[in-house]
């Protein structure tokens, strides 16, 4: 291969805030995740981030969890849309969706992360995206995941989460 594989991340502070390219090497490491960002400003941030990233063999996708912390958890439709935005505008790209994490909200019942995962990996199902299960990861971890805010992730955390997405990109890769 003469070319490097060119990941592009999309997300919120939990892709931006996080160093991809020295734990991925001899990928093209592409962040343009957005601290802050829900679904729908997400959605409609799609046709910048077709502009500056004209092209990506493998998307990782990580979004939803501004939206939970504001209480809207009717994000899924939306979320949905931005599989579909995303497949349209590259066409060639792998879309890897991430599960969202098991966080730990007052607000939020023990199972409502599990039936939006559910939701979510339904859709990537329909979509022809992958779904990568970083929820089970996390939840069957000895290591501390989150940072003391609940929702920010410790280094630890993030290597279980590159590991995983190395793993799976490089399956990705091999067999197209």
């Amino acid at each position: 291969m003469d070319t490097m594989t060119q990941v592009l991340l999309l997300g919120d502070s939990l892709v931006a805030d996080h160093d991809w390219q020295s734990r991925m090497p001899s990928y093209k490491v592409v962040n343009l995740a957005i601290p802050g960002v829900t679904t729908s400003e997400l959605l409609t941030a799609l046709p910048d981030i077709k502009h500056r990233a004209k092209y990506a063999d493998v998307i990782m996708l990580m979004v939803g969890t501004n939206d939970m912390l504001t209480g809207n958890f009717e994000f899924i439709d939306t979320l949905k849309k931005v599989f579909v935005q995303l497949s349209q505008d590259f066409v060639t790209a792998e879309v890897v969706v991430i599960s969202l994490f098991p966080m730990k909200l007052a607000h939020m019942s023990d199972t409502t992360i599990d039936n939006l995962n559910g939701h979510i990996e339904q859709f990537t199902v329909q979509t022809g995206c992958c779904f990568l299960d970083i929820h089970s990861r996390f939840a069957d971890s000895q290591q501390t995941i989150f940072q003391e805010d609940g929702v920010h992730l410790t280094k630890e955390a993030y290597e279980i989460w590159t590991r995983a997405l190395l793993e799976h990109i490089a399956f990705l890769v091999e067999n197209d």
